[in-house]
Parts: C-alpha cells; sequence; structure tokens
C-alpha cells in the first residue's frame, strides 16, 4: 500500500511517502507555529523527491490530534482536500497511539502511556498495554488525576509533557520505566499506523478531548436606537 502521511498536530510540521514498508521520501521540521504556511511547500517538495503524484497512492493518513487545534486542521484539510481531488481514503490517527506506537513495536516488555500538554496544569493521555491494548482510554486529566492512573503501571512515558509527570512522581514509587521527551509523533509510524487504521472507524476529524482554550466572545445584544 502506498499511502501519504501528514502530521501538524503539534510541535512539528511533518510529511512522508510510504510503500508498504518502505520510507520513500519525508520530511520534518520543528515548529510551534507556521504549519500552514510549511506544509504545502513541504509536499510539493515530498512529491518532487519521490517523483510521485497523488493519484498513486491509495490512501491519506493525517494525525487527528489532540494537539494544537490550529495545527492539527491545518493538516486535516490538506488530507481531505488531497482525498477529494484524488478519490483516495483518508484516515485519522491520533497523536497519543503514532507516539506510542515505535516504543511497542520496539520493545514490548512494559506498558507505554502517551503524554500531550494540555496546559494550565493539565495533559492529555492514553496508557497502552504490552500487546498495544488500550489500558486508560485517552482523557484529559491534571497532573496529579494522571500519576493516580499511571503510577502503578510502572510505564516507559512519552510525548511533549513526560518532564512534569517525572517530576512530579511520588517518592516511594518505582520510577518510570523509560522517559521520551518528544515533541510529536515520527511521521513514518503515522504512516504505518495509516496502512492498518479502518477507514470506517478512523474518521480524518479532529480528536478533540477538551475545548479550546479560545472561545468566541458572546455576541452583544441589539439595542433599539431612540
Amino acid at each position: 500500500m502506498r499511502i501519504l502521511a501528514i502530521d501538524t498536530a503539534l510541535e512539528a510540521c511533518s510529511v512522508a511517502l510510504l510503500d508498504a514498508d518502505t520510507v520513500v521520501a519525508e520530511e520534518s521540521q520543528v515548529m510551534a507555529r507556521g504549519h500552514a504556511e510549511a506544509l504545502m511547500p513541504m509536499l510539493a517538495r515530498l512529491r518532487e523527491r519521490a517523483a510521485f503524484y497523488f493519484n498513486v497512492i491509495d490512501r491519506i493518513a493525517v494525525t487527528v490530534g489532540p494537539g494544537s487545534f490550529t495545527g492539527l486542521r491545518v493538516g486535516i484539510a490538506a488530507a481531505r482536500g488531497i482525498g477529494l481531488a484524488t478519490g483516495k481514503p483518508v484516515v485519522g490517527i491520533t497523536t497519543l497511539e503514532a507516539l506510542a506506537a515505535p516504543l511497542i513495536a520496539d520493545d514490548a516488555s512494559s506498558p507505554v502511556v502517551s503524554v500531550i500538554d494540555a496546559r494550565h496544569g493539565h495533559v492529555y493521555l492514553q496508557a497502552f498495554g504490552t500487546d498495544g491494548d488500550d489500558i486508560v482510554s485517552p482523557r484529559v486529566a491534571s497532573i496529579a488525576q494522571a500519576l493516580e492512573l499511571i503510577v502503578s503501571l510502572r510505564p516507559r512515558l512519552v510525548g511533549n509533557a513526560t518532564s512534569p509527570l517525572a517530576a512530579a512522581w511520588p517518592a516511594g514509587e518505582a520510577a518510570p520505566a523509560a522517559i521520551h521527551q518528544q515533541a510529536a509523533p515520527v511521521i513514518e509510524w503515522v504512516g504505518r499506523l495509516g496502512q492498518l487504521a479502518e477507514a470506517d472507524t478512523a474518521p480524518p476529524k479532529p480528536f478533540y478531548l477538551k475545548a479550546a482554550d479560545a472561545q468566541p466572545a458572546a455576541a452583544a445584544p441589539l439595542v433599539a436606537q431612540t
């Protein structure tokens, strides 16, 4: 299966073309902002380097969050647009599963917990068993709540919010098996998961676990002129 993978959900803008297990071409740039300006030129360079046209791909995979509300929409819009233009299916991959996947594939000796900064002392998290099964479902939690859920697992931590969890780890408890501070998923694994995803159960739409911090202002009441 030839798959185009796109990730703009967190602190990177990344694209890759995979042909089965082979990464044909990829590019990734670390960035907190500017995904909208970076993505299309990046896709153009990917197309040039890989010497492929979008109509030869079989599927598009895109990260759908949790993450930056603005950033993830950039990737989803691009993926949907390419899918519409080519008639190819588009699947959504969560950032939590994309972060965990390479660790589980490399070493199945202990659980993996993906943790992403949700701001204001909270994290997005999901815990995966050694077989990749979901043992703590995706959620947003305070640092204290997160620790209550995962300390007994003695997991490996991965994501951009590992530091505050490790710093608050209770004294006397076994430390995490490993800590992988990582700003964004490895784009190859977005593609690999995209190959396995079921189109009917992995829609390319934002995966929100909480409302946006910024909310539209309420409309001012109309006052009749006198």
